[in-house]
């Protein structure tokens, strides 16, 4: 294994014991460990699997729920964006794609939300509104882990990149 694949593996699972960690809500890695394994795992599988064992692996510790499966498509579409990204890595795209998932995992997630909540919200337009405003507040704090935790994943391996590695593929 070269350096570059196992600094990509000891970063995309040591950022994800931050879900672990007490924080405010929903202010984690997700996203960010999603967007990075798309953007530098060069093997597709791996950009996949390897995020996704992560993001499983600290579930098992912080327990499932019953729109787990909503989150697990918003990280995998997350990861999508993260490989559109993998030609051209830049600053302004990071932010935007950080944005981006961030509002496409609010839309996956409420939505589950609405669909699964037994009751809470009414099972038409108006519920599913409900439900997407019930969420902004959530929102806000998302945005702004979303883009803290992606700015030092991306930014700390830029600068590791720049330190340690030649043009090793991973």
């Amino acid at each position: 294994m070269n350096k570059k694949l196992l600094s990509l593996i000891v970063i995309v699972f040591g950022i994800a014991l931050f879900r672990v960690l007490p924080h405010p809500p929903n202010v984690s890695p997700v996203a960010a460990m999603a967007l990075f394994g798309g953007a530098y795992f060069a093997d597709k599988r791996m950009a996949f699997i390897l995020p996704f064992l992560a993001l499983i692996l600290s579930d098992l510790i912080i327990g499932f729920h019953n729109t787990m499966i909503f989150v697990y498509v918003g990280f995998a579409l997350t990861v999508g964006i993260g490989i559109w990204m993998q030609k051209k890595i830049t600053a302004n795209r990071v932010a935007a794609s950080a944005v981006g998932a961030t509002l496409l995992f609010f839309i996956i997630t409420n939505f589950g939300a609405w669909m699964m909540s037994s009751g809470l919200y009414p099972m038409d337009a108006a519920g599913l509104m409900q439900a997407y405003v019930a969420g902004i507040p959530f929102l806000q704090n998302s945005l702004l882990g979303n883009l803290a935790f992606t700015a030092v994943m991306f930014g700390g391996f830029a600068l590791l990149q720049r330190q340690f590695f030649t043009e090793e593929h991973a």
